[in-house]
C-alpha cells in the first residue's frame, strides 16, 4: 500500500517539473513562486516536524535548530568554494553561479523525497488512518518539489537534461524510499536532525539565490504575490494534512 501511495507522488512531482518548464517565458514569476514554496516548506513542514521528532539539547539549543543552522552554513560554504574553483580554473559559470551548486541542491532534493517516502512507509507500519494523513502530506507538497527540483537545475546554467535526470531521480525516490521501510527502520532522532540539516540548506537556497534572483530583472508585485502564493500553498497543504 505504501508503495502504491508513492506512485502517487511520483506523478506529482513529475506535474510539478513539467509545469516549471513550461512557465519559462515568466521566470520570474516561476522563481518567486519556487522561492515562496521553498520558505513555506522549510518554516512549515520540515523544521517543526524536526524540532518535533529531534528534541534533545545540545548546550541549550535544541539539536534540530543547530543541525539547521550548520545546513545553511554548509550550503553557503559549498556555493562559494564551488563559484571559487569554477572561477580559479576559467570555467564558464551562469550569472556567477556553478553548475554544481544546482546539482548539489537538487541531490539534497532527492534525498529528501526519499525520506518522503520512508515516511510514507513508516506511517502505514503505525496504521491506515496515520498512512493515509502522512500521504496525503506528501503527495501534495512533491509538487513543490518537482517544481523547485527542476527550478534549482536549471537556475544554475545546467542543461535541460540534466534538469530533467535530477526531475525523474526526485520522482522515483519517494517510491524507492516507500520500498526500503520493508527492510529498515530510521530512528525518530535521526530523522528529525536530518529534517533540520536539510531545512537550513534549503533557506539558504531560497533566500541568498531564488528569491533575489527573481527580484533582480523583474521586482513586480506579481513576483511577490507568487512568493506569497506559494507560502499559502504549503500552509494549506500542512494544515489539510494535519
Amino acid at each position: 500500500m505504501a508503495v502504491f501511495v508513492a506512485l502517487g507522488a511520483f506523478l506529482m512531482t513529475l506535474a510539478g517539473g513539467w509545469t516549471a518548464q513550461r512557465v519559462t517565458d515568466r521566470r520570474h514569476l516561476v522563481l518567486g513562486l519556487a522561492g515562496g514554496l521553498m520558505l513555506g516548506v522549510v518554516g512549515l513542514d520540515l523544521l517543526p516536524e524536526a524540532l518535533h521528532a529531534a528534541g534533545d539539547e545540545v548546550f541549550g539549543v535544541p539539536a534540530a535548530l543547530l543541525l539547521f543552522v550548520a545546513g545553511f552554513l554548509l550550503a553557503h560554504l559549498v556555493e562559494r568554494l564551488l563559484a571559487a574553483r569554477q572561477a580559479a580554473h576559467g570555467g564558464e559559470e551562469h550569472a556567477g553561479r556553478a553548475p554544481e551548486v544546482g546539482l548539489t541542491a537538487a541531490g539534497a532534493m532527492v534525498g529528501h523525497s526519499a525520506m518522503d517516502g520512508v515516511a510514507i512507509g513508516a506511517a502505514f507500519q503505525v496504521g491506515g488512518g496515520m498512512g493515509t494523513a502522512v500521504a496525503l502530506a506528501v503527495v501534495a507538497h512533491d509538487f513543490a518539489d518537482g517544481f523547485n527540483t527542476y527550478t534549482i537545475t536549471s537556475l544554475y546554467g545546467n542543461a535541460r537534461r540534466r534538469a530533467l535526470t535530477m526531475l525523474f531521480a526526485d520522482a522515483a525516490a519517494p517510491v524507492l524510499g516507500a520500498a526500503s521501510t520493508s527492510f529498515v527502520t530510521i530512528p525518530e532522532g535521526l530523522l528529525g536532525g536530518y529534517l533540520g540539516f536539510f531545512g537550513g540548506a534549503l533557506l539558504y537556497l531560497a533566500a541568498a539565490e531564488i528569491l533575489p534572483e527573481a527580484h533582480h530583472e523583474h521586482p513586480a508585485r506579481s513576483t511577490l504575490l507568487c512568493t506569497v502564493a506559494g507560502v499559502g500553498f504549503i500552509w494549506l497543504v500542512v494544515g489539510l494534512a494535519g
